[in-house]
């Protein structure tokens, strides 16, 4: 399985070609790009150039973009309300879906595969007319995103809207066959458990949040720092009929050499897979 990395563990900091040399030689052969401003700022064309230029002169994948959770330029001190695709306001979730398609148009100068998309807010609770506006939304961002040759898939995140068999649901009724899945372990883990989310969702699995924790709250920790069963979710992935990266989306901490725990994080999760 193509093993990737998100550059979320660098979210505090600007993106720039050093960290993105860390993630390579962490063993990183494809990267999802998280989509905030004071990280990766998809409105700067200086700053998309650069990184541009990094992907054209490596082998690694530009795999997939992180749709932006927030307009601020610093993530990591956000005080406004996140962006939400189905918001009760019309007018909000119009803008959220403008700033969504902001970042997507840097496939226009640097070609990625997926999008990953949240569907309402942490905790947001399900309604008929939450679910209708979802319809609405995915809709429109699919068609924007086919555009530039980005697949839209939707992240299982802990609410009601988001959890697995009524992403299932939204999926069904959708009825467009390339719709996906960015299937999040630690969320799956955090709602329930990894195997009742997976078969929920297998049919639709395109790509990986791969992250730990003690289910307490939604810690992003390297896998095996918290209680996943990690044998269970490699094998269980390894069967999905759309071959998903296995894809870390950890929150960085001081003094971590990122690249050595990619490094040693990922033989232990492939060698779990074959034991």
């Amino acid at each position: 399985m193509l093993r990737a990395m998100s550059s979320y563990v660098f979210i505090k900091q600007r993106l720039h070609p050093g960290s993105l040399d860390r993630m390579a030689s962490g063993g990183a052969q494809a990267i999802e790009v998280f989509a905030a401003r004071g990280h990766f700022d998809y409105t700067d064309r200086a700053h998309v150039k650069e990184v541009a230029d990094w992907f054209k002169s490596s082998t690694v994948q530009f795999h997939s973009m992180h749709s932006p959770l927030f307009t601020t330029n610093d993530f990591g001190r956000a005080t406004e309300p996140p962006l939400n695709i189905i918001d009760p306001e019309k007018r909000r979730r119009i803008d959220a879906m403008d700033e969504i398609k902001r970042a997507l148009e840097v496939a226009e100068q640097i070609p990625f595969r997926f999008l990953v998309q949240h569907v309402g807010a942490p905790n947001e609770s399900d309604s008929p007319r939450k679910f209708e506006d979802a319809l609405s939304s995915i809709e429109h961002l699919r068609a924007f995103a086919r555009q530039l040759g980005v697949t839209l898939l939707i992240e299982n995140i802990p609410n009601e809207i988001s959890a697995p068999d009524r992403l299932m649901e939204l999926l069904r009724a959708l009825r467009y066959p390339d719709l996906g899945v960015c299937f999040d372990a630690g969320h799956a883990y955090l709602d329930g458990t990894v195997a009742a989310a997976f078969g929920s969702l297998k049919d639709r699995i395109c790509s990986t949040h791969l992250h730990d924790n003690k289910k307490d709250k939604d810690s992003h920790l390297w896998p095996g720092e918290g209680g996943i069963d990690w044998k269970e979710a490699v094998e269980l992935l390894s069967s999905a009929p759309r071959s998903p990266a296995l894809l870390m989306e950890i929150e960085g901490q001081e003094g971590v050499d990122v690249s050595r725990k990619m490094a040693e994080t990922w033989k232990k999760l492939e060698s779990a897979g074959e034991g």
